[in-house]
């Protein structure tokens, strides 16, 4: 690429017929040396600017994908403590479903027994009562047999 100063060092040959005027030459070179100074000039820095903007762009894009990242990780593992809660929380409920069935089954194992208590008890009030039946008609008769005696 020229550079402004290459511009304005570029001397042209001196012809003697039908060259161009120097002082024409000279201005238009300083003329296009000006203009090309502030192009090369703002050609430099648009250059450094877009460099400084892929440089940003390089580090958006490694932040996104740190983002990105981040985020699969976030939701891998909401969803891995959303399913050891529901792990535990089956395994809550099944062991109070076990406790609950235990507490029903051992009531019902003492309803058994209080309930053979109570026909042992209605077994052992009929034999007293038959008993007591016995020793009061026992004892009715020998009263009959001690009134007939009296009289």
């Amino acid at each position: 690429m020229i550079t402004p100063l290459d511009i304005e060092n570029k001397r042209f040959a001196k012809q003697m017929m039908n060259g161009y005027n120097v002082e024409e030459v000279d201005d238009f070179l300083d003329e296009l040396t000006v203009d090309y100074s502030k192009n090369y000039k703002e050609l430099t820095e648009l250059r450094a600017k877009v460099e400084e903007l892929n440089s940003s762009l390089a580090q958006y894009k490694s932040i996104e994908s740190t983002l990105q990242n981040t985020l699969v990780m976030a939701q891998t593992t909401a969803e891995e403590v959303k399913n050891v809660a529901k792990q535990k929380a089956d395994q809550i409920v099944e062991e109070a479903k076990a406790s609950a069935q235990k507490q029903v089954d051992d009531l019902n194992n003492e309803i058994v027994l209080k309930q053979k208590e109570v026909d042992d008890i209605k077994k052992q009030f009929d034999i007293y009562k038959a008993k007591m039946e016995s020793l009061l008609i026992s004892q009715l008769e020998l009263l009959k047999e001690v009134n007939k005696n009296d009289e």
